[in-house]
């Protein structure tokens, strides 16, 4: 069996906790194996070469979308990101731009989203306010629960977020990650919330007006979300709300 070519890693390094730390590119070199990920790669460095090397993951499979960072300029998920992809062998990783940093490759997306779900009120508004738990849950009709079920599918990875030039400018914009959310919503016919209601959230310059349609969510999304979908089809609807 042949040996596997030699990858250059250029990895940014830097750990707010520390005093007196500087951001830096530190390289790396690792041997490639065949199927080799990015996420396997940096796993090895930690293993074999630096344990102070900070990522995050969880699943390994594109799921959890903890892994999120930016691969030669590109965000992207580390896990579903093969070394192969590369012909020079030469990767540079970066953190993900638009959130707090943890140290290295690490940020704190869960914060972002969490203070994203309180301020949308990212959650459902039941029509009848009344709690029986004795009582039968309603049917759903299957296309809107396809409906439901296809916005649902975001891992909150941030890759949305980082990839949006109108988030990078102005940092009061909700991002896509907001407006497929609140789409979910405002689709759910369980959702006592009104189209006017929904306008008073996203209605601005914050929400789907203020989105410029670059394209960089649909484009680097890792699970292929129909995030220019759903915005269009909220600005009809907030539209509609100014009538």
């Amino acid at each position: 069996m042949s040996q596997g070519r030699t990858l250059t890693f250029n990895i940014f390094r830097y750990d707010p906790q520390v005093p007196d730390d500087k951001p830096k590119m530190v390289k790396y070199q690792l041997e490639e194996a065949p199927g080799m990920t990015v996420f396997i790669a940096l796993n090895m460095l930690r293993e074999q070469q630096d344990p102070s090397l900070q990522f995050d993951f969880v699943c390994r499979a594109g799921i959890c979308g903890s892994c999120a960072m930016v691969i030669n300029g590109y965000p992207t998920l580390a896990c579903r990101t093969l070394t192969s992809k590369y012909p020079k062998g030469e990767i540079t990783l970066m953190p993900l731009p638009g959130f707090e940093l943890i140290g290295d490759l690490s940020v704190n997306t869960g914060k972002f989203m969490r203070e994203l779900a309180e301020r949308l009120k990212l959650w459902l508004h039941p029509r009848n306010d009344e709690v029986d738990i004795h009582r039968i849950e309603a049917p759903m009709d299957p296309e809107e629960a396809a409906k439901l079920y296809e916005l649902e599918r975001c891992v909150e990875c941030g890759v949305c977020v980082s990839a949006c030039a109108t988030k990078q400018m102005r940092d009061t914009f909700v991002g896509a990650v907001g407006m497929m959310k609140i789409a979910r919503f405002e689709l759910d016919s369980r959702d006592a919330r009104s189209v006017e209601d929904f306008y008073h959230v996203i209605g601005n310059q914050d929400g789907v007006f203020g989105c410029m349609t670059l394209l960089g969510c649909q484009d680097n999304c890792p699970k292929d979300l129909p995030h220019m979908q759903q915005i269009a089809y909220l600005r009809r609807k907030m539209a509609t709300a100014l009538v």
